[in-house]
């Protein structure tokens, strides 16, 4: 398979020019020139610079086309005026891969789009413009616009900002924090987020990667590689901008809430400030992991604990709850005026042996898994034997514990043998509180990475095909905003309940519909141009004659022309009247953002709308799980349990209907808004009362049917029957996450032969992290086929092929592995030929794959389907088959 990465001649290049090299005081090329050479970089290192004849005694070439040989990077600190002319020198000469640290300057995106277009006719790749350059100080590169000393490290920065870049160095510089690799994208012209998490999950010398983030080019290739990375490696994620004001709903916030809903499900933990930045990332490493419970605050003074309980509560992080055993204890511990509690004061004079008998007694307390440890100078108090105690407790102890050691040089050594024991300590209470909520809430967030949510199939009459015609005849029409009864129409067909309306553009008409619907009723409006009908005067509701109808009818449209006297006015909407006395009114909505397309959103209706603080969102598609999670972010969830004698709500039927909402979006790209208000919900049930639908014409023609979503749902229409030769039939269908048990006991059928064919190596067991990665996988970038039959009203595997992006990123690496009794069947040769058939899809150039010199049968078959077999670069055991995917 190929193990070098499309960027690494630009993260490891073996030869150097420096583009605008010079000695002269204060200019960049001299600055980034200088670095290269301190830094020991050990490959030709070329200056280039048509004004001087050397540079620092070494020979200066005019052009970079004069070096002539082979250059993998070259740094570009010229005036923007010559970028365009000096790009063109690089690919005509061979260049691989360009930094440029220059700005382009106001007015810049034209001469950008010419730097890019003349790269690419070449393959010249680009890094920058205005970027502060690549560190890798592991391999003695320093091409970056800095003078600030970078330590080896298993940290990757990757920055937007250079400014950052700088800021984060000398704060790393300051705390004997180091570096893998420092990587500033700048405007992500060419090169961008994606592609550098691709090669740093791949890199060795990369434990954890640190992002900054001011803007998203391309959210489905973010969204993809960041899912990809978080599996293998932890990111920790700062975003400026969370209080821009420009967004698609309206909200102060909600561009920024969009992102937080993006980062959950990837999996990544988001700080605030660059503090949160590195206390995260020490905290990774050390392997704290607060559980999702409640913190419990063990102090000696009320003070400092009362401020680690506010910011708590800020954060939304709830106490623990003591048990009366717990409490009784432990007021015998402390015997005196306090009374215990959460937080826990154990006093000023707290010895030891104090703090020991404390911590042990929560720990036999089922609602304690949190402990936040805190102490402050006091005269009685000994900060080193308090640390050496607490290090104690957490070696024998269930607990997860962090510190807070306050105060300077009296309890500096307390707090330094703690760091040394690996414990996260920290010096203020507000800090340790939010790194415990950032750190649980990566916890959380993993196990949102591993859902693989699909769109639905609806289970209206038509279901999505039948949607589809009917969003494709109004385009065809030119309407874009969809009355009430034909938005519920289409949330029918995807098995959302409705109640049913009928139109009626006059009071005669309204008054048969009536009749039809049975009393009582409700009228509305029905306008494209008033969303809030009510706002607007235009529904009325429990009309339970004809002559109630007749005088609304004349009464509502009366109201609402004069209110609104531009509105178009297509008549009235009649349905039943829903008498749902325990109903709690939601709100469900559906927006366009324009970097991450469709997003979910949730939260009070009715008379309560309009409070953009009770919105939660997420992005589709979503299941149980996700769903779930998104009733519990939002003060829905409040709302749904029971209240004095109001019966709890019927919650798995809000699920029910977000999930079916999630199939819609999926399927209809010309969704742009959908608003639900009131959804109904509850103990028996839950059903849409008011929708409303504006449509566009949404992707061109021939796009993925999922390019509208930055995360590609679970491929349920990759799902297909095959009748075997010998009459079997066995079903195909990309892999789920809750397959580990299906792999497992295929694993244990097979027989060694088998298992070494397809890992080549004697292999007796996979373990849970392996059957992770087989499980656990990202559509956009991977694919896993299974094969699977029925065995005694069970589902069996009985074959499989994957393929999962190569490290170039244009050719994806197969596998494939049938089971010992279905073998000779022509299951390989059709499983093959289908997952081909995915990568041809999704554009990829080529699918590889490594074969043992030693397994016939597999060689016969990948020539067979059209594979050249050669032999392997590194492995004489082994054969290199490809295959060209198009052309």
């Amino acid at each position: 398979m190929p193990t070098r990465h499309s960027l690494a001649t630009l993260f490891e290049p073996a030869s150097i020019a420096v583009i605008g090299a010079s000695e002269e005081a204060r200019s960049v090329g001299r600055v980034i020139f200088s670095n290269l050479r301190e830094a020991g970089f050990r490959g030709p290192l070329h200056a280039v610079n048509p004004k001087h004849q050397t540079v620092f005694g070494q020979p200066c070439h005019a052009s970079v086309e004069d070096i002539g040989g082979r250059v993998d990077l070259a740094v570009i600190a010229a005036p923007a005026r010559a970028l365009h002319a000096i790009v063109e020198q690089c690919g005509r000469s061979g260049v691989r891969n360009a930094v440029i640290v220059t700005a382009t300057g106001p007015g810049g995106d034209a001469l950008e789009k010419r730097l890019l277009d003349t790269a690419r006719e070449t393959g010249l790749r680009l890094l920058g413009p205005d970027s502060l350059g690549i560190l890798r100080p592991d391999i003695g590169l320093n091409a970056a616009l800095t003078r600030i000393a970078v330590d080896k490290g298993d940290l990757a920065l990757v920055s937007q900002s250079g400014a950052m870049c700088s800021v984060v160095l000398d704060w790393a510089a300051t705390n004997q924090v180091g570096f893998s690799s420092v990587i500033s994208l700048s405007s992500t012209l060419d090169v961008d987020f994606g592609e550098t998490l691709d090669y740093l999950v791949h890199d060795p010398r990369t434990r954890h990667i640190l992002l900054y983030v001011d803007h998203v080019r391309h959210a489905r290739r973010f969204m993809s590689a960041l899912r990809s990375a978080a599996r293998i490696k932890p990111i920790i994620l700062l975003k400026a901008g969370r209080h821009e004001v420009d967004s698609p709903a309206g909200g102060t916030c909600v561009a920024d809430a969009v992102f937080d809903a993006a980062m959950r499900r990837a999996g990544v933990v988001r700080v605030q400030h660059i503090g949160q930045l590195f206390f995260a990332a020490k905290a990774l490493a050390s392997g704290f992991r607060p559980r999702e419970a409640p913190l419990t605050i063990v102090t000696n003074g009320g003070g400092p604990g009362a401020m680690a309980a506010d910011r708590a509560g800020d954060l939304g992080i709830p106490l623990a709850a003591l048990s009366d055993d717990s409490l009784a204890k432990l007021g015998r511990l402390i015997a005196g005026e306090r009374h215990p509690g959460n937080p826990l004061d154990l006093g000023g004079d707290a010895s030891p042996e104090r703090y020991r008998d404390a911590l042990r007694l929560l720990a036999e307390d089922p609602a304690v898994d949190n402990v936040l440890v805190m102490l402050s100078p006091h005269a009685l108090t000994d900060p080193l034997e308090v640390a050496r105690t607490l290090i104690d407790v957490a070696a024998e102890s269930r607990l997860c514990l962090c510190a807070c050691w306050m105060g300077g040089g009296q309890v500096a050594e307390g707090r330094s043998l703690l760091e040394q024991a690996g414990l996260p300590v920290f010096r203020s209470p507000e800090t340790a509180i939010e790194l415990f909520h950032n750190i649980s809430r990566f916890y959380r967030n993993q196990n949102l990475l591993l859902q693989a949510a699909g769109r639905t199939t609806g289970n209206g009459r038509n279901g999505p095909a039948g949607a589809r015609l009917l969003v494709e005849a109004l385009l065809g029409q030119r309407r874009t905003v969809l009355s009430s009864p034909e938005s519920k129409t289409l949330l029918r067909s995807f098995g959302v309940p409705v109640t049913p309306g009928t139109l009626a553009r006059d009071a005669t008409e309204a008054l048969f519909a009536a009749e039809q619907t049975g009393f009582p009723v409700v009228m509305k409006i029905d306008s494209p141009d008033l969303p809030r009908k009510a706002d607007a005067g235009g529904v009325r509701l429990n009309l339970g004659a004809a002559e109630s109808v007749w005088s609304a009818f004349h009464d509502m449209l009366a109201t609402v022309r004069a209110g609104h006297p531009e509105a178009r006015i297509n008549g009235v909407s009649l349905e039943p009247y829903l008498h749902r006395p325990h109903g709690r009114e939601l709100r469900l909505s559906v927006f366009r953002d324009p970097v991450f397309g469709p997003v979910i959103g949730l939260g009070t209706g009715g008379s309560r709308v309009g409070r953009s603080d009770e919105q939660a969102l997420a992005l589709p598609p979503l299941n149980p799980v996700l769903a779930s999670d998104l009733i519990d972010s939002s003060t829905v969830a409040r709302l749904l349990g029971p209240v004095g004698e109001l019966p709890a709500a019927d919650r798995q039927a809000l699920e029910d209907v977000l999930i079916a909402v999630s199939g819609l979006v999926c399927e209809l790209p010309w969704l742009k808004t959908l608003e639900i208000d009131p959804l109904i919900v509850d103990e028996d049930g839950a059903i849409v009362a008011d929708a409303r639908m504006v449509i566009d014409q949404g992707l061109p023609a021939g796009s993925d049917r999922y390019a509208h979503m930055a995360i590609h749902p679970y491929p349920a229409h990759l799902q297909q029957d095959w009748k075997m030769p010998d009459g079997r039939i066995v079903r195909v269908r990309p892999i789920r996450p809750e397959d580990a048990d299906l792999v497992q006991l295929f694993f244990d059928s097979l027989s060694p032969e088998t298992r070494y064919f397809r890992f080549m190596e004697e292999i007796d067991s996979l373990p849970p992290s392996l059957i992770a990665r087989f499980t656990q996988i990202d559509y956009d970038r991977e694919m896993a086929l299974m094969a699977t039959t029925t065995v005694d009203g069970a589902e069996r595997l009985v074959g499989g092929a994957r393929y999962a992006l190569a490290p170039d990123g244009e050719a994806v690496e197969f596998a494939l592995v049938v089971g010992d009794d279905w073998q000779r069947y022509g299951l390989g040769r059709r499983l093959m030929g289908a997952l081909i058939d995915c990568a041809r899809a999704h554009g990829y150039r080529t699918m590889v794959g490594d074969v043992l010199g030693n397994n016939p049968k597999m060689l016969r078959l990948m020539q067979a389907l059209g594979f050249t077999v050669g032999p392997h670069p590194e492995e004489s055991g082994l054969r290199r088959v490809s295959k060209a995917l198009h052309g």
